[in-house]
């Protein structure tokens, strides 16, 4: 029994004199720096997170007075009820608006990083409306896109002798209107991050490559391309991500209406608007799905060379 004491008293010792030491003092450093973000993680983040998967599987209002068990009826709502399917369709314009955004950029980058006058003015101008506020876009391009001869778009072309066209009202054409808004918006971010990664390209590349009598097509295929592919990979899944998660330019400028709603939009709707917290928990837990799917694909495509 004595020998099992001076024992336990040895290891206790032994920690305080581990802890008092250099080690012992560098993980304790470290565990009391990431106490605070990790319990802040938890609480923000984690929790609500798990409490979202549960009321996923629930009819509950947002005071948690009514709470029934569904299980999967919300998840079978989001994908038989076109009310919130087609929203879901929507998002498709936005995803082919985020591949002619980046296709556009990286275009407009390689241009600008070629000997033309006024480069830097151009860089300025085309990165300008990424700095402006959201709301402030949305309300410019409302102007823009009125369907009234008071419309921007409108009084231009009736310049040409054409009739005003409703261009937010028209179901063949408002969601479109709606991409341009917000790739003119972006595109700068895009184009910004472009040139970045092709100057930082070696310039002995492309005196190599001039001597060997590349043409432009040959250095963008050969040389420019491969340099910047991960931020390509990088800039293709944050547009792709933003197309799945639109809302404040349909929201500002046509308040989802006419055809125009975006799954966020119809989220913060269902849950604020119409108290069902259980499906619009459901509708957030499938837009994470959607995200996670699309970075996996990025991973696969975009594989990073070592």
């Amino acid at each position: 029994m004595a020998t099992q004491g001076v024992t336990a008293i040895h290891k206790r010792r032994t920690l305080w004199q581990w802890l008092k030491g250099y080690t012992g003092q560098k993980y304790m450093t470290t565990a009391l720096f990431l106490a605070i973000p990790v319990a802040l993680l938890i609480l923000f983040t984690i929790i609500p997170a798990v409490n979202m998967i549960i009321f996923s599987f629930q009819q509950r209002d947002q005071l948690g007075v009514n709470v029934q068990w569904v299980g999967f009826d919300n998840y079978k709502t989001l994908f038989t009820d076109m009310a919130y399917l087609s929203t879901l369709i929507n998002s498709l314009y936005y995803f082919v608006g985020s591949f002619i955004q980046l296709g556009l950029a990286l275009f407009i980058a390689t241009l600008l990083c070629s000997k033309i006058k006024f480069a830097g003015l151009f860089k300025g101008v085309i990165f300008f409306p990424y700095l402006m506020n959201g709301v402030a876009v949305a309300l410019i391009f409302q102007r823009f896109f009125r369907g009234d001869d008071g419309g921007t778009l409108n009084s231009i072309i009736a310049l040409f002798g054409a009739d005003p066209v409703k261009w937010l009202s028209n179901g063949a054409i408002n969601n479109w209107c709606l991409v341009f808004a917000s790739v003119w918006r972006y595109i700068g971010f895009d184009i910004l991050m472009f040139i970045g990664a092709i100057q930082s390209i070696s310039p002995d590349i492309y005196e190599a490559a001039d001597l060997d009598g590349a043409n432009a097509w040959q250095k963008f295929w050969h040389i420019i391309f491969p340099g910047i592919r991960t931020i390509i990979a990088l800039q293709l899944i944050l547009a792709i991500k933003g197309a799945a998660s639109v809302f404040e330019i349909p929201y500002i400028i046509t308040g989802g209406k006419m055809g125009t709603s975006t799954f966020v939009i119809k989220t913060i709707e269902t849950g604020f608007q119409y108290q069902k917290i259980g499906l619009a928990s459901a509708m957030a837990i499938v837009l994470l799905f959607i995200i996670i799917v699309i970075t996996m694909i990025q991973k696969i495509f975009f594989k990073e060379e070592k």
